[in-house]
Formats: structure tokens, C-alpha cells, sequence
């Protein structure tokens, strides 16, 4: 590739390389010198979501490659048959938590409508007791 093609992801390395900073001021650098450099610029790093959360591509890259070290076999027998073990385990946990949060959501929606429900039937009875010229029973 050409150095000319290349630029942009050079000068894209060489922002991230110094922080968020560096894209604010190189924003405002080009809405002084032409203005749509400086919005294509704003643009870009709303995007891109540099704006937001770091421009550290670096960093997200770092963290990827612990997950996938964390998964390749280390060699040594006994500690990959625990991580394995212990890993299916957390997920079995896991499973489990999950099936319990939503039999608590379950019961306590019916829980909800049952109140729902009997508030209901009380204020029909409220009402029919009131046509019929009763007084409501207050509790």
C-alpha cells in the first residue's frame, strides 16, 4: 500500500496513541483551518464512539486478547481440568440464578394481578352494594 492510503489509519494510531485530548484539539485544528474537516472529524469520533467512552482502541484490544488467552489450554493438566471444572461450574450457577430470577418475576407478577384482581371484585362490590343502597364495607 501506498503511504498516501495509509495516512489515515497513521494519523488514527498516532490520536489514539495520545488520548481523547489529542482528538479534541485535532478537531478544533480543522474547524479553524476549513471547517468541514473539523465536523467530518466531529463526526467521525462521535461515531467511532471516541467522544464517549476513551479513544483507547489499544485498550479494548488488550482486554480481547486476556479473554482468548483465558481460554487456550496452559499445558499443565491438573490446572486446565480445574478452570474447566470451575468454569462449567459458574455456568451451571449461573443457569440456575437466571431460572430463579425469572420464577421471582413470574410469582411476583402474579402476585401483582391476583391484588389486581381482588381489588377488583371489591370495588364491583362496592358498587353493586352501593346501587342497591348498602354501605360499603371499609376495611
Amino acid at each position: 500500500m501506498s503511504s498516501v492510503a495509509t495516512w489515515p489509519s497513521q494519523a488514527e494510531t498516532w490520536l489514539d496513541e495520545r488520548g481523547k485530548g489529542a482528538w479534541i484539539i485535532a478537531m478544533i485544528l480543522g474547524f479553524i483551518v476549513f471547517w468541514p474537516i473539523g465536523l467530518a472529524l466531529l463526526a467521525y469520533m462521535i461515531w467511532s464512539k471516541r467522544m464517549f467512552n476513551g479513544c483507547s482502541r489499544r485498550g479494548h484490544n488488550h482486554q480481547h486478547r486476556h479473554m482468548r488467552h483465558g481460554l487456550k489450554p496452559t499445558g499443565n493438566q491438573a490446572f486446565d481440568s480445574y478452570k474447566s471444572e470451575t468454569l462449567r461450574r459458574l455456568e451451571e450457577e449461573q443457569e440456575a440464578f437466571e431460572a430463579f430470577l425469572q420464577r421471582l418475576r413470574e410469582a411476583k407478577d402474579k402476585a401483582e394481578f391476583d391484588q389486581f384482581m381482588e381489588d377488583r371484585a371489591k370495588r364491583q362490590q362496592d358498587d353493586e352494594d352501593i346501587k342497591n343502597g348498602a354501605e360499603p364495607v371499609t376495611i
